[in-house]
């Protein structure tokens, strides 16, 4: 199942601009992954930030790990490249966090789901609860400096950027969180317009997948470090 699953988030998610990803070792529990940042008005515009995603076999009732290859300089970002980010929480909720389960991973999201978050997390930093107490610090006190330090990191990003890719313009449609629309015409017209940044064509593949499976025990075993989970925050 979860083969099938992730071929049709891959096949999907192949055909945006603002996402390179292939099949590592043609893995396909195994991505390489690069994330594009199209807002003009984002410091991190311009950037091609390459990053590794790995899948559980049991997937989608388990989260991805996702992590940087090289390390961004951001309050949430661990030196490791890994992040500090609710979405990729195992299920249920931390007492010790306070993270609710609504925040933290279901087999409701999706590969989309991950990835648009964490494009959201690059701009949207919570300094309070950081990953990176130096950048944070940074952030905090020294604004401008961060910013200088942002744009370096992006230059150095552009030095991944393959041969013979095409970077996007920036007036190609960016990634938004998918919202539900409460008006009739809106299942009407939805097989007609397309949503703007080209909403997975997965998901009605995936909500048979997971409730033919709903019954299914979730995995308990964590991703992150007991000491990582514990400051993490939600981005979602």
């Amino acid at each position: 199942m979860a083969e099938r699953i992730l071929m049709n988030e891959f096949k999907t998610l192949h055909k945006e601009k603002w996402v390179h990803i292939q099949l590592h070792n043609d893995d396909i529990f195994n991505w390489d992954v690069a994330l594009i940042v199209m807002n003009p008005d984002s410091l991190y515009y311009g950037g091609y930030f390459k990053a590794s995603m790995t899948f559980p076999s049991d997937y989608p009732y388990a989260p991805p790990k996702f992590r940087f290859l090289k390390p961004l300089y951001h309050p949430n970002i661990y030196p490791s490249g890994k992040l500090c980010i609710s979405i990729l929480h195992t299920p249920g909720e931390d007492e010790m966090s306070g993270e609710l389960a609504s925040e933290r991973w279901s087999p409701a999201q999706r590969v989309e789901s991950v990835l648009i978050s964490i494009i959201s997390l690059l701009d949207d930093a919570e300094p309070a609860s950081p990953a990176n107490i130096d950048a944070a610090v940074l952030l905090r006190n020294e604004p401008e400096v961060y910013r200088q330090r942002v744009k370096s990191d992006v230059e150095k990003s552009k030095m991944d950027i393959p041969a013979g890719f095409e970077m996007p313009a920036h007036d190609t449609p960016a990634p938004e969180p998918p919202v539900e629309k409460e008006d009739h015409d809106f299942w009407a017209d939805s097989d007609a317009d397309s949503d703007e940044f080209g909403g997975s064509d997965s998901d009605e593949t995936l909500g048979m997948e997971q409730s033919s499976g709903s019954d299914m025990e979730m995995d308990e075993d964590g991703f992150e470090s007991a000491n990582e989970d514990f400051t993490e925050t939600d981005k979602v």
